[in-house]
């Protein structure tokens, strides 16, 4: 077992040093970024950005942080879309408790499938959850409650905690805003905890992290379940947005599409993901016109990110700045 001393020095900057000014000045710009956003731009196009946002930060967390890298984070996505969306239609849930419903939804389908794809290492880990994802994507398919091809529609917005009507898009968005700032913000302090540091020590270095007596398993099943709870958020906060689920939440491409954004925005980074994701909604926005044309525009950007900025934008401008963003 690991000493109490191996433990406690596991992270003495994190919880010593706090919030660099850098990034408390980052997240400040941010913030203020945000609540101007929708008087700028369409109020459903900025919520869309911050809901993948999110869903990008859950994915990084796991493949970033945990070096675990999953094929399958849409039917977490797409899974807590479908709960929230049948908890608001059918329950008469309220927008917060239909929210809360799809992401602990998330949480326990992340707790099943990491329970066991954490047994296997690199692309079998992979695989494993791919085919749990697949799983889910034609459960949805089948299932009477998810209506099928049609996906569950005319979601109601309702009235949070039953006082404050949400069917006005710009009460909607501040909602949407105060979850996803708020999700990015835990994230965050995870990643600066200890917890956070053993996650970075197992991902460079598994078996000295063994060594050192880390029960390795538990802490894999630990940031599986966190990514999985964090994404089901996103995609429980879309449904209410799009007052919609549908089979494309679930698709094995929404898994592929999450990949390329925390890629594409810088892996291991932590505003990687909220670049990358606003790269590629923006693009899927207002390249609609070009049809099929836009999948083949985000390849060569890939491809081209790929050759030139491997570490990703983020990465990139952390390298210039020999900063850690």
């Amino acid at each position: 077992m690991a000493t109490t001393e191996t433990i406690s020095n596991a992270a003495p900057a994190a919880r010593s040093a706090g919030m660099p000014t850098l990034h408390k000045a980052i997240f400040a710009v941010l913030l203020l970024v945000l609540v101007a956003l929708p008087f700028l731009v369409y109020p459903v196009f900025a919520m869309k950005v911050m809901c993948f946002a999110l869903f990008a930060a859950a994915f990084n967390l796991l493949l970033g942080f945990g070096g675990l890298l999953s094929f399958g984070h849409a039917a977490y996505f797409g899974g807590a879309s479908y709960v929230a969306a049948h908890a608001a239609k059918v329950w008469g849930f309220t927008p917060e408790l239909a929210v809360l419903t799809g992401t602990a939804a998330a949480a326990v389908l992340g707790l099943a499938i990491g329970f066991l794809a954490i047994r296997r290492q690199g692309i079998y880990f992979a695989m494993v959850t791919l085919a749990f994802a697949q799983m889910v994507f034609f459960f949805a398919l089948q299932a009477e409650f998810t209506g099928g091809e049609d996906g569950i529609q005319s979601v109601p917005r309702g009235d949070l905690f039953g006082l404050i009507s949400l069917q006005n898009n710009l009460v909607l968005y501040f909602f949407v805003l105060a979850i996803t700032f708020g999700g990015i913000l835990l994230i965050y302090r995870i990643i600066h905890s200890p917890f956070g540091q053993v996650l970075k020590a197992i991902r460079e270095n598994e078996p000295r992290a063994v060594s050192l007596g880390y029960h390795v398993n538990r802490y894999k099943l630990m940031v599986f379940v966190l990514s999985a709870t964090l994404a089901g958020l996103a995609g429980a906060t879309k449904s209410q947005v799009f007052q919609l689920a549908s089979l494309t939440d679930v698709h094995w491409s929404m898994s592929g599409e999450v990949v390329l954004m925390t890629l594409l925005g810088g892996m291991g980074t932590i505003f990687g993901p909220l670049v990358g994701a606003t790269v590629i909604v923006t693009m899927q926005n207002y390249l609609a016109t070009l049809g099929a044309w836009v999948t083949i525009i985000q390849g060569i950007i890939f491809v081209i990110s790929v050759l030139l900025f491997r570490e990703g934008i983020v990465g990139v401008i952390s390298r210039w700045l020999r900063r850690p963003l």
